[in-house]
């Protein structure tokens, strides 16, 4: 069953190549033997939370702790979402006097090691943050470039579970080198630390990122809007072919629940992070989520197509004005699709068979994931009509 899921993945990988024809690409032999990061971590993409969304730099030890409270009061940590990330901002404004980083002591007074200490209590698990270059983008607290193993060291001594490593302030430095010295800080740390690689996309980070991080981002910073979103989703698109269990494409956090969108956008928005295979990382303020983002957060049937053992990244593979189709393989030979709708207009959508990777003669039981309605025996296409700036998403598993 592994071999045949393997052989649907490439033959979708060389069907899509064709539709889509402007994109970066490797032969589907190279994207297999790519080496990733040796901690063993990110086998599927990460689920969590990360601070820098909803809050910025208004943070503090408190909302840290509360927020991993209504992770596992609302049910969302039974569901995937288990790293607790705080973004920017939370360590003092100079090293101490041994040159290490030290927590904020307005904010964070008992220190990263009691938070961490806390957050793992919960099953849950501990992120911070630090930047490739003399100082973090807040310009609040060092960065740790010339620093590396020393603060490597560090986190691991607090018991932290991930990294989130941004590029400002970097003395006019090719970022390959800097992140490789981290990478490999991290590995001889002493405690396994997942790797979020972001300097934006600026340098193509999928071309070379693949053995030293568990992700990097593709892409600017998202804004929680509407033109934002589908912008990031067509940018990330192109590097489809470099994901792979281990090493995903980010195209940064998701922005659902942040009041932004519609929700009809909002389900777009995690349909599509979903299907690429993207970290679904929530950027809203859980404790008090209303319960459309809930819903949205909280679809199982989605966050499994985002979490598939085959871990092939889901790609636009066909485009009519504003409305497109986007597809991938899944495990034991089933295919995910979504049918968007980014027009003004209601509109009818069409994936044919041929377009997403499936032979013709092909009948499959049609799962709507978001009604949870299963079409029986659908063969040649999946038509189906669909609201302004909404969509449809799709498990197709032949008979």
């Amino acid at each position: 069953m592994e071999e045949k899921a393997l052989l649907c993945a490439l033959v979708f990988i060389l069907l899509s190549t064709s539709v889509v024809a402007i994109r970066p690409e490797r032969s589907p032999v190279a994207v297999a033997r790519r080496a990733t990061l040796e901690n063993g971590l990110g086998r599927t993409p990460q689920m969590g939370w990360n601070s820098w969304n909803h809050f910025a730099c208004n943070i503090n030890e408190d909302i840290i702790r509360q927020i991993a409270d209504a992770m596992v009061d609302t049910g969302l940590a039974k569901l995937g979402y288990d790293y607790i990330n705080i973004d920017d901002c939370w360590a003092a404004y100079d090293r101490d006097s041994q040159g290490n980083l030290a927590a904020n002591p307005s904010t964070f007074p008992s220190g990263i090691k009691a938070l961490a200490d806390y957050v793992h209590g919960k099953g849950l698990k501990l992120g911070v943050y630090s930047d490739a270059g003399s100082r973090t983008c807040s310009n609040q607290m060092p960065g740790s470039l010339g620093h590396e193993e020393q603060d490597a060291k560090t986190f691991a001594s607090w018991g932290v579970d991930y990294l989130k490593y941004d590029n400002c302030n970097d003395q006019g430095l090719i970022p390959q080198p800097r992140y490789i010295n981290m990478s490999k800080a991290l590995l001889s740390s002493g405690r396994n630390i997942f790797f979020s690689l972001c300097e934006w996309g600026v340098d193509d980070p999928a071309t070379w990122a693949s053995g030293v991080g568990n992700s990097w981002r593709t892409t600017g910073d998202i804004q929680d809007n509407w033109g934002s979103m589908t912008a990031i989703a067509d940018a990330n698109d192109k590097w489809a072919s470099y994901a792979q269990p281990g090493g995903w494409n980010d195209p940064d956090m998701l922005e659902v629940g942040n009041g932004g969108m519609t929700t009809e956008e909002y389900r777009s928005h995690f349909s599509i992070w979903a299907l690429v295979k993207a970290p679904l990382l929530i950027g809203c303020d859980i404790r008090s989520m209303s319960s459309d983002t809930k819903e949205i957060l909280s679809n199982q049937n989605v966050i499994t197509v985002n979490q598939d053992v085959l871990g092939v990244q889901g790609r636009k593979v066909l485009q009519d004005g504003d409305q497109e189709v986007w597809a991938g393989p899944l495990s034991g030979g089933r295919v995910a699709v979504v049918l968007w709708n980014r027009g003004s207009d209601q509109a009818s959508i069409t994936a044919s068979w041929s377009s997403i990777g499936l032979n013709e003669s092909t009948v499959v039981d049609a799962h709507d994931l978001w009604t949870g309605e299963v079409t029986s025996s659908v063969q040649g296409e999946l038509k189906e009509t669909v609201d302004t700036h909404a969509c449809k998403m799709y498990v197709l598993t032949p008979k």
